[in-house]
């Protein structure tokens, strides 16, 4: 027989015993694909073969675990700008007038392209690119904003104190989605990273776990100066913080650590599958006092931070215990990186070899989470946790020094919540997120409210300061 012969039936072998290999390991498939015909053939009403496929995945995968999610083709842009942390645009906070019936900006962002080229907050959007936007959807009218980088858009828009309607031409850009701030703005948009009133005490606040979370706080850290000599103790606020990348939570980790382990993970069977430790290069002297504050919306990557530094005994922990989520998620791209799928691989555990997840039958007595230290947890009901967060997020936007913000008593309009934006998941290394809780009605948020986590955080300090003058 012709050697050709030979190779041509040893290759169709191969191929054989891969399809039967294949086939053994998936014996459903073939009636899932019965099934899903069937349906397409014989359900009362036309089916979109497409939704139906959708709705098999997330069935699927729901039934796994939270954490484990199908993301489709249409969510696929956002979850690759969150992973990012930037989006085409120019700027501004947007919601739909009750009044006007149209598109408001709430508020310009500083620094970015609409709030240099003049849109100021309570702008009414009458015309994006000469097409009217009465009756239009919140969605509909900042798809049309977006666009690519470097293109222009048109605005026309009513101001309260102008007789006639405004043309602003803005430039798009990449708008940075920032995963690490300040207390507020000063003048010329910068964060300033300390509380008023306290100007020797650093304040950060990490939302999320992203790409450039790393190098987003180690450029806060230098506003602190050489060895952090512009303060004396610093604050890290992670409430309401769900997580991220692992990758980052790990850096997060070193820039205050010179030695030691920071997380490990677990597989099947709890097989150790990585350890990471920390690295001999510091960001800020290890002799600088640290608070980390967290609370029952603090989850994953923030948790691996808050223990890690506990464990160490580089920070204390303050606030209340943290969400419970000690799982890991690859993420897996399919249809040719059209879709994606995150699966929980693994398990982190932290430096003391306590797992902080909180399994489904858990207590509130078991062991997880992270716990405040000693005489540092305070525990705040469900309505002010909510005027925090929604207070929180209009300073974030409108906050500058010497102009405090007014707080609209109203809830913002629908699909622009008031809610942090959950941080998304990078293709080999990612976690998930519990969500951040919304207002059940309305709230009287016009007024001051007092912080009462932040402020036993100020009060440690003050008696640090206290110990160390006596």
């Amino acid at each position: 027989m012709p050697l050709r012969n030979i190779s041509v039936i040893f290759l169709a072998m191969l191929i054989s015993i891969a399809c039967y290999r294949t086939a053994s390991r998936n014996r459903y498939v073939g009636t899932l694909t019965e099934a899903m015909n069937l349906v397409v053939d014989n359900y009362v009403d036309d089916v979109d073969e497409r939704k139906l496929f959708e709705g098999a995945m997330e069935g699927m995968i729901d039934e796994l675990d939270p954490y484990s999610k199908y993301t489709s083709p249409d969510d696929l842009p956002r979850f690759q700008e969150a992973i990012g942390q930037e989006f085409p645009g120019i700027g501004i906070v947007v919601e739909l007038d009750e009044k006007e019936k149209r598109l408001k900006i709430r508020s310009p962002i500083p620094k970015l392209p609409a709030f240099q080229a003049g849109l100021k907050a309570g702008d009414i959007i009458l015309k994006i690119d000469g097409k009217d936007t009465a009756g239009k959807s919140l969605e509909e009218c900042t798809k049309d904003i977006r666009g690519e980088e470097g293109t222009t858009v048109k605005l026309e828009v009513k101001r309260a104190t102008e007789e006639k309607p405004l043309l602003f031409e803005v430039q798009r850009a990449k708008i940075p989605i920032e995963s690490v701030k300040g207390d507020r703005h000063d003048a010329a948009g910068e964060w300033l990273y300390n509380l008023p009133g306290h100007p020797r005490l650093g304040y950060i606040r990490i939302v999320s776990f992203g790409e450039r979370t790393v190098d987003e706080l180690k450029a806060a850290l230098e506003t602190f100066g050489p060895g952090a000599k512009d303060i004396d103790g610093l604050i890290i606020d992670m409430r309401g913080n769900a997580g991220g990348l692992l990758t980052s939570a790990v850096g997060v980790c070193d820039a205050f650590l010179d030695q030691g382990l920071i997380v490990s993970t677990r597989g099947r069977n709890k097989v150790e599958l990585e350890a990471h430790h920390a690295k001999s290069d510091l960001v800020v002297p290890k002799s600088l006092p640290m608070l980390v504050l967290v609370d029952g919306f603090s989850a994953s990557a923030s948790e691996i931070v808050a223990a890690c530094l506990q464990d160490d005994g580089r920070a204390v922990v303050a606030g209340q215990r943290s969400w419970g989520k000690g799982t890991v998620q690859k993420v897996y791209m399919l249809e040719g990186n059209k879709s994606a799928l995150r699966l929980t691989f693994a398990t982190y555990w932290r430096p003391s070899g306590k797992d902080i997840h909180k399994r489904r039958d858990a207590k509130d007595t078991d062991d997880w989470g992270v716990r405040p230290d000693e005489g540092l947890e305070v525990i705040i009901g469900k309505e002010l946790q909510e005027k925090l967060y929604k207070l929180r997020n209009e300073r974030d936007i409108s906050a500058v020094e010497g102009h405090e913000p007014t707080i609209p008593s109203r809830k913002p309009a629908e699909g622009n919540s008031a809610k942090p934006e959950p941080p998304m998941p990078e293709p080999g290394n990612s976690d998930g997120m519990p969500p951040i809780p919304e207002p059940d009605a309305e709230l009287p948020i016009n007024v001051p409210v007092d912080d009462p986590q932040l402020q036993r955080a100020i009060e440690y300090f003050d008696k640090l300061r206290a110990k160390a003058s006596s």
